[in-house]
């Protein structure tokens, strides 16, 4: 077993620690090189005593100039660059082979966690599992470890210690037999494996993720054991060994002879002891030794690992987290610091003080004057980093070269009568307009948050929300082309206040329904001429799939749901008089919020004035003409006066808002206004109904 030092070394005092650890003989450098260096010195001393006292003066010369040779040329063996190396490589490689060791540990814990039952075939299922796994581990220790194999030379030395049973040597006997040469260390594992999955089947794993966890592991660990026996197999190229081994030896055998004291020598100190020649060799000598002793640590070295023992510790450590510590743990008891959430600080022993300061960062020490904490200014402006054609614009607003567009929320500022109709034509202006700008828009400092535009909500929202213009472009637009008209939402709208009214300028831009209703009311309230116009756009419909039209005879149960009929009864109990008993499902659905509108799809019929986008009452076609005109002329009567107390109603409540700045949004009270009228459409359809049945 490798010998541990490291807690007489763990503290370093006066001349260090190391001293200490000189006179270990034990895994120690002299056990390792005496018996090479007492040869070298014996080789020495033979030399020297036949130069002394057997050779004349003649061989003593030539004697001298053997010596002056090997002194001359012992230093071109590069010694030190080809030991240091190949020790460096052994070293790493030892490390390696001790972290190539696997541990069941982390299989035992994953056993105990995911196969249940505390029954006996529960309990045979996660022994024998940790069983085949120090099985496997013990097998390959036996290929490479001389220990483990004195210890386990047969298989049936498995069956007598316990590791094996009959049955399972048997199985190993006959697969020898078949195939001799391969390792049958992965056998176990094979075995483990098919045992996971049949505690999967029998429902003691509960899912697949546990099964896939538990084999791999076991996977993990047969290859573990598969690269120890790779390091076994594939040593370091023993040419490399023999270079290593021929240059200590040839360097010291030439040392021997060239560190021998001649007559013509201007020192006398090596007369009796070569000092210097003895330490040289101890170093080299003892650096090759270590490289010798960790080439294997498998061995039986002093600095090997003690694989014995890690076969017994493993079968321990795993018997007693898949049997005696399934599922035990101690009682859960609140700790002490339980309502102080965590300590401040744990106590200290009189022993261990001083306390410990926490560590600081290396920063720390950093200290800056006020004066070199001041922030200093950009020297790069923003307008030097937009290019020329992204600048800002008077006549082109930010976004008109963007496809998404962003408004912000902030009210539209209306400092004179001259912006305000310089956004009516410019709002005008824009459905018409082409878009030749290619580049992206620029960026506006807004100080309010941004709000998206050009998105599906606002195609919509355009598509139902269309004003009626006197030039009627938006509406010629559609039925021509059959495509959507542009957008006057495509550039934002900005209007720079006057420098006497605030001295400043203020961007403000409002969505494109809010703004044309709030436009269109403010100038026909200067006009005195309201009408609902002003608030939802005239056009017709998209065009939908056809729609069976009834025959006469048939008699058909009206079902209009609107959000704008009014809620009068009077009105309500006309429309139920003179309506046709005409049965016409047109279900149709307008929700308003400040985000989204959409619309369900409906048959095209003849739209009247002021219909808007929440108006659903459509002309019902009749085979018979005589009645067709009683019916129409009726109709249109209650039609021409259920607008203008839509429309006296929708104006009064748009002037309202439009005075009181803190009110709420348009979009809030248009809602609660359609909810209203919804339900008032609600409640003449069901009276309507309820006397056709009649």
């Amino acid at each position: 077993m490798t010998v541990s030092y490291t807690a007489e070394v763990a503290t370093c005092r006066g001349f260090g620690c190391f001293l200490k650890l000189l006179l270990r003989w034990r895994a120690s450098v002299y056990k390792l090189v005496w018996l090479d260096l007492t040869l070298f010195l014996f080789l020495y001393y033979f030399l020297s005593g036949i130069y002394r006292l057997l050779l004349n003066e003649e061989q003593k010369r030539v004697f001298e100039s053997v010596v002056a040779y090997c002194n001359e040329y012992s230093d071109l063996i590069p010694l030190s660059f080809v030991l240091g190396f190949y020790v460096s490589i052994v070293m790493t490689r030892w490390w390696n082979q001790y972290m190539a060791i696997p541990w069941p540990d982390s299989i035992a814990v994953f056993v105990s966690a995911t196969i249940h039952g505390n029954d006996e075939r529960g309990r045979l299922m996660r022994r024998t599992i940790l069983r085949y796994v120090c099985v496997c581990l013990t097998v390959v220790l036996t290929n490479v470890a001389p220990r483990v194999k004195k210890r386990f030379p047969t298989l049936e030395h498995f069956v007598e210690s316990g590791l094996l049973l009959e049955n399972e040597l048997s199985i190993f006997q006959s697969l020898n037999a078949k195939f001799p040469k391969p390792s049958k260390h992965w056998l176990p594992i094979v075995w483990a494996s098919s045992i996971v999955t049949r505690a999967r089947k029998e429902g003691r794993i509960r899912d697949d993720f546990a099964v896939k966890t538990l084999i791999d592991e076991l996977n993990k660990f047969r290859g573990m054991c598969g690269s120890i026996l790779h390091y076994d197999t594939i040593s370091v190229p023993l040419v490399y060994t023999q270079v290593v081994t021929l240059a200590v030896y040839t360097y010291f055998l030439t040392s021997v002879m060239s560190r021998q004291w001649v007559q013509k020598s201007n020192t006398t100190i090596d007369l009796y002891f070569p000092i210097f020649a003895t330490l040289q060799f101890f170093f080299y000598m003892g650096w090759l030794k270590v490289a010798e002793t960790l080439i294997n640590p498998f061995g039986e070295d002093d600095d090997d690992f003690e694989v014995n023992w890690l076969i017994d510790r493993n079968l321990q450590v795993s018997y007693l987290i898949v049997d005696e510590m399934h599922h035990e743990h101690p009682e859960l008891i609140r700790d002490q610091y339980w309502d102080e959430i965590f300590p401040t600080e744990l106590p200290y022993t009189a022993a261990a003080q001083p306390r410990e300061e926490p560590p600081e960062p290396s920063t720390a020490g950093i200290q800056l004057s006020a004066a070199q904490q001041e922030l200093q200014p950009s020297s790069v402006k923003i307008d030097d980093m937009v290019p020329d054609d992204q600048k800002f614009r008077s006549d082109i607003a930010d976004d008109a070269a963007s496809g998404i567009h962003f408004t912000a929320s902030g009210k539209l500022s209306r400092s004179s009568t001259e912006s305000t109709e310089k956004l009516i034509r410019s709002a005008s202006r824009m459905s018409n307009r082409d878009r030749t700008i290619s580049s992206g828009s620029t960026s506006s400092n807004l100080g309010e948050s941004l709000t998206r535009v050009s998105s599906v909500t606002s195609v919509l929202k355009r598509l139902f929300s269309k004003d009626d213009r006197t030039d009627g472009s938006a509406t010629n637009i559609a039925k021509t082309s059959g495509k959507m008209p542009s957008s006057s939402s495509a550039a934002s709208l900005q209007v720079r206040q006057s420098q006497a009214a605030g001295g400043s300028m203020r961007i403000g831009v409002i969505e494109e329904v809010d703004e044309q209703m709030t436009l269109t009311s403010l100038r026909q309230s200067n006009d005195n001429r309201p009408h609902v116009q002003s608030i939802f756009a005239q056009g017709p419909p998209p065009p939908s799939d056809p729609v069976d039209v009834p025959g006469v005879a048939q008699s058909y149960k009206r079902e209009t749901f609107s959000r704008s009929a009014p809620a009068r009864a009077g009105t309500l109990a006309a429309a139920s008089s003179i309506e046709p008993s005409h049965e016409r499902r047109d279900f149709r659905t307008q929700e308003s919020t400040q985000s989204m509108r959409s619309s369900a799809t409906y048959p095209e019929p003849a739209s009247f004035p002021g219909s808007g986008i929440n108006d659903d009452l459509s002309s019902i076609t009749s085979s018979s003409t005589s009645s067709s005109d009683n019916a129409e002329s009726e109709f249109t009567k209650l039609k021409t006066e259920r607008k203008k107390q839509r429309r006296n109603r929708k104006l009064a409540r748009s002037a309202s808002r439009l005075n009181d700045d803190e009110s709420r949004s348009l979009p809030d009270s248009e809602t609660l206004l359609l909810t209203e009228l919804a339900d008032a459409s609600r409640l003449c359809m069901k009276k309507r109904d309820e006397s056709d049945q009649t």
